[in-house]
């Protein structure tokens, strides 16, 4: 890996007002093509969690997924599940109503641990769906938790073994850890323990269109649809972060062509294909993390 320098000037801005405002940044990592890598730490080092953050490797495990064959993103969810108890309604969701979270199936799987349904898949596919696929985005963490479940239809593998020799040992990320659905399957949706710079090689990686070290991991094209395929997302609030498009498990931002990773309490990993950069940030933040992402168009992006 390439070695961490200091760049003073390029993060300051980004330093100051992470003090002034009291972002709670954890790391700001970045990566300019062309440069070595540059990083701040406000704290230790360590792996957290990145909630939804981990919707993006999900999403990454099915492009690979259909890249070898075992899948396309217009098959039905339904058939990856014989003989599990299916609403009608939910025979016509496909793989990419998942993806992009309109699937139009109300249960979402936002309860606490103690209150979880076992079997959230069969949950799932009980639910009648309230809404034709597609019509409209609705954020659920059970779309993102059938499409893990799916990779082990299709492979025998769960999400993480998959993911394994696939990225996250290319990646030179080392025996991740995921939090695990009550019948031991990752879960998906969150769950997944990172560091800023691990977090960032999934970043670069989308960034250069799914090639890594000379090795295309993750089809090219698959990668241009995931921040190019979006739904409308203009219903969800007042916040313009959240109202640019949703696509494959990643969010539209309203810098012209960024796209970003995002997880809950400000864990970002912001693709700029203009400036060939990727941000990168792990913190926690539980008043307004797009803060972060503000901090990041005033105090960073200028400087790239």
């Amino acid at each position: 890996m390439v070695a961490v320098t200091a760049d003073a000037n390029l993060l300051t801005g980004f330093r100051l007002r992470n003090a002034e405002q009291h972002l709670g940044a954890y790391g700001i990592h970045v990566h300019r093509e062309g440069h070595e890598p540059v990083e701040h730490r406000f704290r230790a080092d360590d792996r957290v969690n990145i909630y939804s953050g981990s919707k993006t490797f999900t999403a990454v495990a099915v492009g690979i997924a259909q890249g070898e064959g075992l899948l396309g993103l217009d098959d039905a969810v339904a058939g990856f599940f014989d003989g599990v108890p299916t609403a009608a309604r939910n025979e016509s969701i496909t793989v990419r109503d998942l993806l992009q979270m309109s699937s139009g199936n109300p249960f979402n799987w936002f309860e606490p641990a103690s209150e979880s349904p076992t079997d959230i898949a069969a949950r799932w596919l009980a639910t009648e769906p309230v809404r034709a696929p597609g019509e409209r985005f609705e954020y659920s963490n059970a779309s993102t938790y059938l499409l893990g479940r799916i990779i082990h239809a299709v492979s025998g593998q769960d999400l993480r073994e998959f993911l394994l020799p696939r990225l996250f040992d290319p990646l030179h990320i080392a025996t991740p850890q995921w939090f695990r659905c009550p019948l031991g399957f990752p879960e998906a949706a969150k769950g997944l323990h990172l560091t800023t710079g691990e977090l960032a090689r999934l970043g670069r990686l989308l960034l250069q269109r799914g090639e890594w070290e000379g090795t295309a991991l993750v089809p090219a094209g698959y990668v241009d649809a995931m921040h190019t395929d979006v739904v409308d997302t203009s219903h969800c609030g007042d916040e313009p972060e959240a109202t640019a498009g949703y696509g494959y498990q990643v969010w539209n931002s309203t810098v012209d062509g960024a796209w970003r990773v995002d997880g809950k309490y400000g864990q970002f990993s912001i693709v700029l294909p203009e400036q060939r950069a990727v941000v990168t940030i792990t913190a926690h933040n539980e008043r307004v993390p797009f803060d972060l992402l503000r901090a990041v168009w005033d105090e960073v992006l200028p400087r790239l």
